[in-house]
């Protein structure tokens, strides 16, 4: 039997100035057995197509965080890319900032560096790594499954810019190109100072965002930011996302001990 709580949270965001969702896995198994009444956390971010229940409805995550004994915050972030959208709400500073304070008062999770942790697939690949890049003091390690990670490079491609959302969200290339909203620049200052979390990336090989995955990877190397990553035959899709969120959490560091 699966000790499992899920909880499911509606609440007033004042950052973004609306209601919002959060889900939360939270494993009672490893809660009983802990010292401290706390567990290692891991914010699980969603793609441009979904929502906050998209990796419990299509991955076996529950499951997964039970056998690792990690609590799961699951947020809703809409179509923002974990922006402060120039047309829109303040979505990364929710993420960054509000939304940790209310996880912590809600659900039993730790507040420590070591102990927490962050991934997401495609739009919340980016969002994972911006979030760890620009705040490497607050997470030990961040994942990106086939995430949008060279942002220039995509926003750059003519058909991007046919509806105009990501112009909402972001702006001109101009404007994200070399901002704290382009990772290949945040890539560059975190490794110059010294602090980085560790970072996992992984994209299919089929997968349309392949090409901007390398570029990242290819721009990491260069500027000494250190980074494990993976690469196999696969698309853009769940049948690849279930197999490798198995990876990440073999791979994430979590204290066996605490």
């Amino acid at each position: 039997m699966i000790g499992l709580a899920f909880i499911r949270t509606a609440l007033f965001a004042e950052t973004l100035e609306m209601s919002t969702d959060i889900n939360a896995v939270i494993p009672m198994a490893a809660l009983r057995s802990s010292r401290d009444g706390k567990l290692p956390v891991l914010y699980l971010l969603h793609g441009l197509g979904g929502d906050h229940t998209e990796w419990t409805r299509q991955a076996s995550v529950e499951r997964y965080a039970e056998d690792k004994g990690i609590a799961l915050i699951l947020p809703r972030a809409d179509r923002s890319y974990y922006m402060d959208m120039k047309q829109g709400a303040a979505y990364y500073t929710y993420l960054s900032e509000e939304l940790p304070a209310i996880a912590k008062s809600l659900f039993p999770i730790s507040d420590r560096r070591e102990d927490t942790f962050i991934a997401g697939l495609s739009m919340g690949g980016y969002g994972a790594f911006k979030l760890a890049l620009r705040q490497p003091e607050r997470f030990a390690a961040a994942a990106s499954l086939s995430g949008s990670l060279d942002i220039v490079h995509r926003l750059s491609e003519p058909e991007v810019f046919r509806n105009r959302e990501e112009e909402r969200m972001f702006g001109s290339v101009v404007e994200v190109q070399g901002s704290d909203d382009d990772l290949l620049a945040l890539a560059g200052k975190v490794a110059a100072a010294g602090n980085q979390p560790q970072l996992y990336q992984c994209c299919g090989t089929e997968d349309f965002l392949y090409e901007g995955n390398r570029n990242f990877l290819k721009h990491a190397e260069k500027v000494g930011l250190r980074v494990t990553y993976d690469e196999e035959p696969g698309g853009h899709e769940w049948s690849y996302w279930d197999r490798n969120i198995q990876k990440v959490f073999d791979w994430l560091p979590v204290d066996k001990n605490r």
